[in-house]
């Protein structure tokens, strides 16, 4: 954001830093002029480590730059890489392998006391993204790159964090070693005559598009490539299947109306309908807490915290989901406040690392761009997700006094996907009728408790 002899005062921006969970700006934290830049833009920089230099002394004079690594003249004032939250590691857009900062976890070996020769494990494997600290623990204990594209991870997007890869180390010490087998004799195989192979000409690749007068290429910026890897090893890794409902929110509709303008005179954020989906779908989760889920390997690792995903739209049409922690133990005022929060610094990049991660259960809401239903992508490790549609006005028939009627009532659609590997279809269908009866049954007290 600011160049090498630019003022900057305490507390402005001074640069962005890209996060494997969340991109941030960091403030200057002494007024004076920008003095050095260690770094080039794009490059890894290790937590810690200084990145840039601000004089301090007089206004406008600029000291000449210092090579990497000598001290910084008295009158500099350092400025480092954030601390990441704990068991998170952060990296500005890998370029470079960084190394761990923890004493590494031994793992089992191989029979004979040695470690397995370290594998180089490139930055993407399977289509997912390795920060340089994962890459370089999983280096240091012998990880082959399959192995580590199989470790579930908990952190943005579904990313592999220090604390995943450390987890999976202990685990795998702690599995007993199985015996070595004898191996069997094998028999001399029967001649075979040779099979008849049909060759086929490869396809060949389609050329790459060319910019030109009728096509515009745009390159995806860091956060669109996070977004584009995660969608796809999510489909890869999940069988998705959706079930859809739909609601009667006709009183939650009377509710809000009548009470929108005094909750935002006193809580000074609007009241919107989310904060009441929220609810319900946390109603729901403690009634299925098989939702509220993720998979490890052949493990089922049902959370007993509930937090709440928020797919949040940025002004850049990124995407980012924030992380209401401990959903259950908000009313419908506390979670309107934590989702105003939380959308607010997410697009004006505040949000801190521990704030993207940790999701048990997401809620996407579609319907606030006016889409009437969709099939929303799991956000892994997570097992299911909550799309709510538009709400709108429709003709719904009703029995009164043994009497069919016409009545016009407000509509939404729900539409849940969920990770058939673990929940079916009956209980898919369970937890929308639960969500979808936690909303008809809504009254004035729900908003004020």
């Amino acid at each position: 954001v600011k160049k090498v002899g630019e003022r900057v005062e305490q507390d402005e921006t001074l640069l962005e830093i890209s996060t494997d969970k969340v991109d941030t700006e960091i403030p200057a934290p002494a007024s004076g002029v920008v003095a050095e830049i260690l770094f080039p833009e794009g490059e890894t920089v290790p937590v810690g480590k200084v990145i840039a230099r601000i004089a301090v002394g007089t206004a406008g004079e600029v000291p000449p730059s210092t090579p990497r690594g000598e001290p910084a003249p008295v009158e500099a004032q350092p400025v480092s890489a954030p601390s990441p939250a704990p068991a998170q590691e952060v990296a500005p857009t890998p370029v470079a392998v960084v190394q761990p900062s923890v004493s590494p976890v031994s793992a089992p070996g191989n029979g004979d006391g040695q470690r397995q020769p370290a594998t180089r494990i490139p930055r993407t494997v399977g289509g997912r993204f390795f920060s340089p600290l994962v890459r370089a623990i999983a280096e240091a204990e012998g990880i082959t790159p399959e192995e580590l594209e199989r470790i579930p991870g908990t952190g943005l997007e579904g990313r592999v964090t220090k604390h995943d890869l450390l987890r999976y180390l202990e685990q795998r010490r702690a599995r007993p070693v199985p015996p070595a087998m004898p191996t069997p004799a094998v028999p001399e195989p029967a001649v075979q005559p040779e099979p008849t192979v049909r060759v086929t000409e490869p396809v060949a690749a389609p050329a790459p598009v060319a910019a030109g007068p009728e096509v515009e290429v745009i390159p995806m910026d860091h956060v669109r490539q996070l977004i584009a890897e995660h969608m796809v090893r999510s489909k890869q890794t999940s069988p998705h299947v959706t079930a859809v409902d739909e609601a009667d929110v006709t009183n939650l509709v009377r509710i809000r109306e009548k009470y929108k303008e005094e909750f935002e005179r006193r809580e000074g954020i609007r009241l919107t309908y989310l904060p009441f989906f929220v609810r319900a779908a946390v109603e729901a989760l403690k009634q299925y807490p098989l939702l509220n889920a993720s998979v490890e390997g052949k493990n089922i690792l049902v959370h007993k915290r509930i937090n709440i995903g928020i797919a949040t739209v940025l002004p850049n049409g990124n995407l980012i989901v924030p992380v209401i922690k401990n959903a259950d133990a908000l009313s419908i005022t506390g979670l309107a406040r934590a989702i105003a929060d939380l959308a607010q610094r997410a697009r004006t990049k505040k949000l801190l690392p521990d704030e993207v991660q940790g999701g048990t259960f997401s809620v996407t809401n579609f319907g606030s761009f006016g889409t009437l239903l969709g099939t929303p992508i799991i956000n892994q490790p997570q097992v299911a997700i909550l799309g709510i549609g538009l709400i709108q006005k429709r003709p719904v028939v009703r029995e009164i006094e043994g009497s069919d009627v016409i009545l016009v009532r407000h509509m939404v659609y729900l539409s849940l996907s969920f990770d058939h590997r673990i929940i079916d279809g009956m209980l898919a269908g369970q937890f929308l009728q639960a969500v979808r009866q936690s909303l008809e049954a809504m009254t004035e007290e729900t908003l004020l408790l």
